[in-house]
């Protein structure tokens, strides 16, 4: 007997949550059951993230990015308020330290400008030093509205609330989507422990999204890449030399933001990450390996389109990721009077890059429908900050198309 919901929704990240917790409100009446491949929530991508809450800075005008994370941001804030969710809205700075740097860091602030990014403003050398007393630069941009949070505390809170909406609401973990069959009206998922049908599924699959479209037969053009960051944490000795987040200038030739200082929530500081091709989509150390992960990817033209760009940078990023003194030099740039005992081996993330078949990431974050189906096919940084109001996005977009009354 297969267990009847209305709505079913693959993965339990934190952008799937939200999707689920978005729904419950809109729709109480209607039964929800969110299904888990792992035995806790935000297990990946939401649990190894660096924490902060984006302010919209950097993304197109226009974009999902740039839009969802501006109403995301505003919506996490008030969720974390109304559940006593520890957040501090402490400002970040992106921080010049060479001429070459300026003509890109106008860019950024335009851009901010453009997307009515809250309060931002440019800074000099001795504004610098009066937010981060240790930091070089000679020119930067302050951005007061950025903050950080702890998103698995978000996450378990988005699931308490999703079952307490409804009785009848389910949150089945170490439960993973083998099958997806749509019939007319009335989907099936079928997973290594049961079989579940509704009308509407969502899948928010994160670093498998692009898999589980396949098995939902919809044709995607892109691959997803993993790409493993590693971070540094700040020792008791070093901690004093960072009170917040500092960001550089990003290199505009290569997509991630680059090595970053990060206060966490706990008040430890993180470094990082850095940006290596991982050879496991769930690989958090520097030697993770799955044959059929590192197949996928090795054997997809689009990867090797992108090394062939970005070779230069890829090879300082892996001797990076083997080598501390290295990473240590990475930031200097930002702190010079850091030490290589000031910094210690932290944990790792992997990110889900989203890459087309002519080597070009994709920015934007990709939402797909097929029929009663709805896929989330990239959604890398912004998502957690955003994933409220791309939860209340999806919603929207299952009403335009009439497939919820």
């Amino acid at each position: 007997m297969e267990d009847q919901f209305d709505i079913i929704i693959v993965g339990g990240g934190i952008v799937g949550l939200a999707t689920a917790y978005q729904f419950a409100k809109t729709y109480p009446n209607k039964t929800i059951a969110l299904i888990e491949k792992e035995d806790h929530l935000g297990g990946h991508q939401t649990g190894h993230n660096s924490g902060v809450l984006h302010s919209g800075l950097y993304y197109k005008p226009g974009s999902k990015k740039a839009i969802l994370c501006l109403e995301g941001k505003e919506e996490m804030v008030a969720f974390a308020k109304e559940h006593n969710i520890p957040h501090d809205i402490c400002g970040k700075i992106i921080v010049a330290t060479e001429a070459k740097e300026l003509a890109n860091l106008e860019k950024i602030y335009a851009n901010g400008v453009a997307n009515a990014t809250p309060g931002i403003e440019k800074i000099d050398a001795k504004r610098i030093k009066e937010i981060e007393p240790f930091c070089e630069g000679i020119a930067g941009i302050w951005v007061p509205s950025s903050g950080i949070i702890n998103y698995r505390a978000v996450s378990d809170k988005l699931g308490e609330l999703i079952l307490q909406q409804n009785p009848k609401n389910k949150i089945f973990l170490s439960e993973e989507c083998k099958k997806i069959t749509q019939q007319e009206s009335i989907s099936t998922i079928t997973t290594n422990k049961k079989t579940l049908q509704a009308k509407i599924v969502v899948a928010c699959a994160g670093l498998h999204c692009d898999r589980i479209a396949t098995k939902d037969n919809l044709k995607i053009n892109m691959k997803i890449v993993p790409f493993r960051g590693d971070y540094y944490e700040l020792s008791d000795k070093g901690k004093n030399k960072v009170r917040n987040l500092i960001y550089p200038v990003p290199d505009p030739d290569f997509p991630f933001l680059g090595v970053h200082f990060t206060r966490m929530i706990d008040g430890s500081i993180e470094c990082g990450p850095n940006a290596v091709f991982s050879f496991k989509r769930e690989g958090y150390s520097r030697t993770a390996f799955s044959l059929r992960d590192a197949f996928e990817s090795l054997t997809y033209k689009g990867l090797w389109i992108l090394f062939s760009r970005h070779w230069k940078q890829g090879i300082e990023e892996y001797k990076r990721a083997f080598s501390k003194r290295l990473f240590l030099k990475s930031l200097q740039k930002l702190v010079p009077s850091l030490e290589l005992n000031d910094i210690q081996p932290a944990r790792a993330g992997v990110r889900a890059q989203a890459l087309d078949n002519k080597g070009d990431m994709i920015i934007d974050f990709r939402i797909e429908f097929n029929k009663n189906h709805v896929h989330v096919l990239n959604a890398p940084s912004p998502a957690a900050t955003a994933s409220l109001s791309i939860g209340r996005y999806i919603v929207a977009e299952i009403q335009k198309k009439k497939l919820i009354e």
